[in-house]
């Protein structure tokens, strides 16, 4: 009877981890993209396609090895070659990109929702204490006005139990 994995407690995890040779050539795949679009790769594909026809037009006959009368055959398979390899290549690097940019776009919308939400808390808090400070100031008030009534009324009182100027105690 196989034992199934506990999520809730700690050990060592029964799936396997991921090959990292399919990494490697993911990565392999976006140097040669990298590669291919840099003004050097340019010009060696240039010098290498120069030095290959004046070879096969200017050396003797027997150290040429694609013909110039064929319209050099030869290099036209190594760059028809080379195009038959570059495009799936760059088409798999983009879709490594297209995968990255993918999670950078959940983790964004993820992080933009927590942001919100933040956002909206710290605007119920705000109204909170506004709130609560309009009441206490409304209190305050509320207070002085009180304090001012009673300092008259205990005033008017004073007044109703002083004896009268003329009168004898």
């Amino acid at each position: 009877m196989a034992r199934s994995p506990r999520l809730d407690a700690p050990g060592r995890s029964t799936t396997r981890p991921r090959s990292t040779s399919r990494d490697r050539f993911g990565r392999f795949t976006e140097w040669v993209a990298r590669a291919m679009g840099t003004p050097a790769f340019l010009v060696i594909l240039s010098l290498f396609c120069v030095v290959w026809i004046l070879w096969n037009t200017l050396m003797p006959d027997p150290l040429r090895f694609d013909d110039a009368a064929l319209g050099f055959t030869a290099l036209t398979l190594m760059l028809s070659l080379q195009a038959s390899y570059a495009a799936p290549l760059i088409l798999l690097a983009q879709n490594r990109q297209d995968d990255r940019d993918r999670v950078q776009i959940e983790q964004d919308r993820q992080r933009a929702e927590r942001n919100l939400a933040d956002t909206e808390y710290l605007a119920r808090e705000i109204v909170a204490l506004r709130m609560s400070l309009e009441e206490r100031n409304s209190q305050v008030v509320t207070r002085d006005v009180l304090r001012q009534e009673l300092k008259a009324l205990l005033a008017e009182l004073d007044a109703g139990e002083k004896p009268p100027a003329g009168a004898a105690s």
